[in-house]
């Protein structure tokens, strides 16, 4: 399983000595045929190729999730 891995962006998790963030596009996630989705990884270790947490987002559901993230950071966010 898990096709082809292109890391869009990395960025520093907040709060961390080399921890990252990264995002990626996946290219048939659960194997040959499946659809293509966006990778959200977390590495404490600083290692974009290997995260400690990883969510896996249908393209189709993006906007749905921005949408949820600037909600969570209007209410909460500092």
């Amino acid at each position: 399983m898990g096709g082809k891995n292109t890391v869009l962006k990395t960025f520093p998790l907040a709060d961390t000595k080399k921890g990252i963030i990264s995002v990626s596009h996946l290219e048939e996630p659960y194997g040959t045929g499946s659809f293509p989705v966006v990778s959200i990884g977390i590495s404490l270790k600083g290692d974009d190729k290997a995260p400690d947490w990883k969510a896996h987002i249908p393209y189709e559901n993006l906007d749905q999730l921005i949408e949820a993230l600037q909600e969570a950071k209007d209410k909460y966010g500092k």
